[in-house]
């Protein structure tokens, strides 16, 4: 909605009040984008895990197994977000992040009150449900605030995903900033914290996020670059202050001042919103002087156009060929649209695309998850000191972060400029990933920190090139579901290439080592391992999984060469006769149209 304007005495729109310019700015849609923004900054306290774990474990009396066993019901309810897609279908995306929102501080609560003694000890099935539980929350925020993003975007899909996606990745670091100044270091604060930051920031924005209509703005890409750019200097920020805690001992005082610092970056965003909603009113008041000055000239040059016959128009019903067929049918399901247009959930599933796509997927994201879970162990077995130790998980999450907002605004310059296909540059990723297996295969002196760096990348940077595929060849009217199904991916590969290689070849090096020193495992003793050959062998094999993914996902480039080569997004343009500013007076957003 533009606000209350005046156009008495032929001087163009007024500037509108103070209130009403209040209104346009939180009903507009860049204000959403920043709304999105706050609410991935808390959706990743999965990623948090290990600052409140030992509290867990010491307070329930719990020993490693049972801690892994949370750990996997973590990662489980954090990944399989299916019934959220599914939720996000048929209801408003509000419906979502209030379901998200009470899913999350229902999990967390009854994690703090079980730790903080508060309630009875409860079984093991029960935390392992209630983190699952927490974490599955995750998924309906990124279903209810992402997924809607992009839809409300759909030509800077690529920007969208890897700033969001960014903001998710970096929000550990953030919500850790905020709990140090808050509660000192009190680890069951940190479980409460999380559990009711995230709700109440989704709660906060339930009317902002919406869907919008979809508009064309000339500089709409380099709007989201405004928000990069401060997302950089929030990042930077971070990494600074996380190297500086781990030299010295910051007091309550100084996290007072990063945490402020933080929330500054945080918001800055509000900025860049209300620039373009000035922006918008300047554009507005000179395009009606234009109309204005050209409707004056037409009148006195030009006579009145003859007028038109009327005709009755009826609108036929599709051919019967052509009626959307019910997705049970099995010549519905084997038989999808072209690329690009809108497929079914199954015609989607069904997919060799689809399947080509998950299955690079789990290679790649299992491969460098694997090594991210594992990194302490890693630096352990090879001899690094243990501040070192820190140092990779630091730079991990930093360069997770790159890989994510490099990934989906490069991506999207380089497909909109030169036709490049974003799934060359997910084999193109998935190759470079390699790299990083194989300095930790062979411990390459000083090589777990270029290791570090290279798998955090690449890591961040599969996630928005999936998500846009999947958009982009299935289409964006059941993407809700899709877009969780190939995150399903993540648990999948991680069980394989975690759980069943590089955590069994671990134990068998280890055991190996105990009898060459004529010791024979107790029951419930520790393995440890020492040495490159801990790994080596484990990472040797993921590598040759990641090529073989890296040769699967070249599959997908051959198979969608033509399609990414055409003009993807020409759907969401309408013709030029339509190219006009456009006032939804019912919503009361400023869904503007700029003709580029």
């Amino acid at each position: 909605m533009v606000a209350t304007s005046n156009y008495g005495g032929g001087g163009g729109p007024e500037w509108p009040t103070t209130r009403a310019f209040a209104v346009q700015i939180l009903t507009g849609r860049w204000f959403m984008v920043f709304a999105t923004t706050l609410i991935m900054s808390a959706a990743g306290a999965t990623y948090m895990f290990g600052l409140y774990s030992p509290e867990i474990k010491s307070s329930l009396g719990y020993d490693q197994t049972t801690l892994n066993l949370l750990s996997f019901f973590k990662d489980l309810g954090s990944n399989v977000g299916v019934l959220s897609g599914l939720v996000n279908e048929v209801t408003p995306p509000w419906v979502v992040l209030s379901i998200g929102s009470v899913l999350n501080f229902f999990g967390y609560l009854m994690i703090w009150l079980a730790v903080s003694k508060k309630i009875s000890k409860p079984q093991v099935w029960h935390m392992c449900l209630y983190i699952c539980v927490g974490a599955n929350s995750q998924t309906f925020a990124n279903t209810g605030a992402l997924v809607t993003a992009v839809k409300n975007f759909p030509e800077s899909r690529g920007a969208v995903l890897g700033l969001l996606k960014g903001f998710v990745g970096l929000s550990g670091a953030i919500i850790t900033q905020i709990y140090h100044a808050v509660y000192g270091n009190d680890p069951k604060a940190l479980i409460l914290l999380i559990g009711w930051l995230p709700a109440a920031i989704s709660f906060a924005f339930l009317r902002t996020i919406r869907i919008m209509k979809v508009v064309r703005i000339a500089h709409e890409l380099k709007v989201f670059y405004r928000f990069l750019y401060i997302s950089l200097g929030l990042a930077g920020f971070l990494m600074v202050v996380i190297i500086l805690q781990r030299q010295m001992s910051f007091s309550r005082a100084e996290f007072g001042v990063s945490a402020a610092t933080v929330l500054v970056l945080l918001f800055l965003p509000v900025a860049v919103v209300i620039k373009e909603e000035i922006n918008f009113i300047r554009k507005k008041k000179q395009e009606y002087l234009d109309i204005n000055s050209e409707n004056s000239l037409k009148i006195l040059t030009e006579k009145p156009p003859p007028p038109s016959p009327v005709r009755a128009t009826t609108t036929a019903p599709p051919p019967p060929e052509i009626q959307e067929m019910s997705c049970w049918n099995p010549k519905s399901i084997f038989g999808p649209p072209e690329r690009g247009d809108d497929y079914t959930i199954l015609q989607a599933l069904f997919s060799l695309d689809m399947l080509i796509l998950f299955f690079a997927t789990i290679c790649g994201v299992g491969g460098t998850l694997t090594a991210i879970d594992n990194l302490g162990q890693i630096g352990s077995s090879l001899g690094y000191p243990k501040n070192s130790i820190s140092t990779f998980v630091s730079l991990v999450s930093i360069w997770n972060y790159l890989g994510r907002v490099v990934a989906g605004f490069v991506s999207e310059h380089f497909l909109k400029k030169y036709k490049f296909p974003r799934p060359l540059m997910l084999t193109l990723t998935l190759v470079i990933s390699c790299i990083g297996h194989l300095l930790i295969a062979f411990d390459v002196p000083n090589g777990l920190y270029v290791a570090s760096v290279i798998i955090g990348f690449c890591f961040g940077a599969q996630w928005p090139l999936l998500f846009a595929i999947i958009s982009e060849l299935f289409g964006l009217k059941y993407y809700s579901t899709l877009y969780n199904f190939g995150a399903v991916a993540s648990p999948v590969g991680l069980y394989l290439l975690n759980v069943r290689v590089a955590g069994h070849l671990y134990d068998r090096e280890a055991e190996k080592q105990l009898r060459a020193l004529g010791r024979v495992r107790r029951p419930g003793e520790e393995l440890d391992c020492n040495g490159v050959e801990c790994f080596k062998l484990a990472f040797i094999i993921i590598t040759g999984v990641t090529v073989f993914g890296a040769i699967v996902s070249l599959l997908l480039v051959i198979r969608t060469r033509k399609f990414y080569k055409s003009d993807i997004y020409k759907k969401f343009r309408p013709e030029e006769a339509d190219m006009a500013v456009v006032v939804a007076a019912g919503d009361g957003s400023n869904d503007h149209q700029v003709p580029k």
